[in-house]
């Protein structure tokens, strides 16, 4: 059986190399990569397609979300689980709308990172114990809410789907958008920063961040990962940008 390849994504050093010493404790994985942001993540990921990416939410350049959004469209053979220090119901909610296949807590037990990709790796999503129990309340009713819920159960019962489809809202296209917000939108999708978007088009980092605010409003997405799935699905970027 070959093993399981796998990239790395934290911008903590000392963190990285725990995660490391810890999957490579596991027989049937090899860490293929690592990174330190999210712009090299994508780079490696690109050049390394690993089986399995472990990705931190919050890192410089583009964060977890937003790399996970792009490898659900461009690597969607790479499984992601995303990595967070937020067991709140609205994070869980942002990565599995972005793809990912795994949402593990960064305090969470050492064997819960085994369980995870193991889990991840035969095709289920893997959450977080911490996590289960907030989504299983926000869509189960009744007085025994609070039973353990393993995650085979939690599929069964379907939470996992409803908790990322949430409401069917109609979005616009981009008719809705004047030309300089379909750039800016295009410069997001691209992984630009704020600061190089400002710098390209000779504007204040202020008005990028406004001009990202109405993006959001007008589009009725709430979250950056869900500006780049947009992109890429109107054809502003290519695939493989």
């Amino acid at each position: 059986m070959s093993p399981l390849r796998m990239l790395l994504a934290e911008d903590h050093v000392l963190m990285r190399a725990g995660l490391r010493l810890l999957l490579e404790q596991m027989d049937e994985v090899t860490v293929v990569a690592e990174a330190s942001d999210g712009v090299e993540a994508l780079h490696l990921l690109t050049l390394h397609r690993p089986d399995i990416a472990v990705l931190d939410i919050a890192m410089p350049h583009l964060t977890g979300l937003e790399v996970a959004a792009r490898v659900q469209v461009e690597l969607p053979e790479v499984r992601v689980i995303i990595l967070s220090m937020y067991a709140t119901g609205s994070y869980v909610q942002q990565a599995l709308r972005a793809g990912a296949k795994g949402y593990l807590l960064k305090d969470a037990a050492p064997v819960e990172l085994a369980l995870a990709v193991r889990a991840v790796a035969g095709g289920e999503i893997y959450l977080s114990s911490a996590v289960t129990s907030q989504m299983v309340q926000q869509f189960v009713q009744g007085p025994d809410v609070q039973r353990v819920v393993e995650r085979r159960s939690l599929a069964q019962v379907g939470v996992v789907q409803q908790f990322v489809q949430g409401p069917d809202v109609q979005r616009p296209g981009l008719e809705q958008l004047t030309p300089r917000q379909r750039t800016i939108l295009r410069q997001i999708a691209e992984g630009q920063t704020t600061q190089e978007i400002a710098r390209t088009l000779q504007i204040s980092a202020k008005t990028v961040e406004g001009h990202r605010a109405q993006l959001m409003e007008r589009l009725n997405i709430r979250e950056v990962a869900g500006l780049v799935r947009f992109a890429i699905r109107m054809g502003l970027i290519d695939h493989d940008d």
